[in-house]
């Protein structure tokens, strides 16, 4: 019972509950206003009329999706910040030598000092993690 509560009943859950019932109202109103139009004689409604439900059904995976989400674990975490410093050492180490080779069009140059400028900025916090 314990992890239902933490899954189904946290505040962050409570909020995607919300979003999923006015998503699921709205294309519900939407599909059932095609099909008024489409019975009042507007071809192209028939299609939107199939088109809402769908999307209700889109919203309804996305709603499972977000509860079901795992948080990285604290190894995963470490390994992904390795892999980035390795990878951002590897692209300072490529930048110095074609630094030294001098044949870098200027433009191209200040474009990868902005790369590396934005490789060192802190990430934005994801959602979840």
């Amino acid at each position: 019972m314990a992890s239902v509560r933490l899954k189904f009943l946290t505040p962050r859950a409570l909020v995607v509950h919300v979003a999923l019932l006015v998503w699921l109202t709205m294309c519900v109103l939407a599909a059932w206003w095609q099909v008024g139009r489409a019975v009042e004689g507007n071809s192209l409604s028939f299609l939107y009329a199939i088109e809402w439900p769908c999307f209700a059904v889109l919203g309804f995976f996305g709603w499972w999706a977000m509860l079901h989400v795992e948080r990285p674990t604290e190894e995963e975490e470490a390994a992904r910040r390795e892999y980035e410093e390795r990878m951002r050492a590897e692209a300072l180490a490529a930048r110095e030598v074609l630094a030294t080779r001098g044949d870098e069009d200027p433009q191209l140059a200040a474009y990868n000092d902005h790369l590396a400028q934005l490789s060192v900025a802190p990430k934005k916090k994801l959602w979840g993690h």
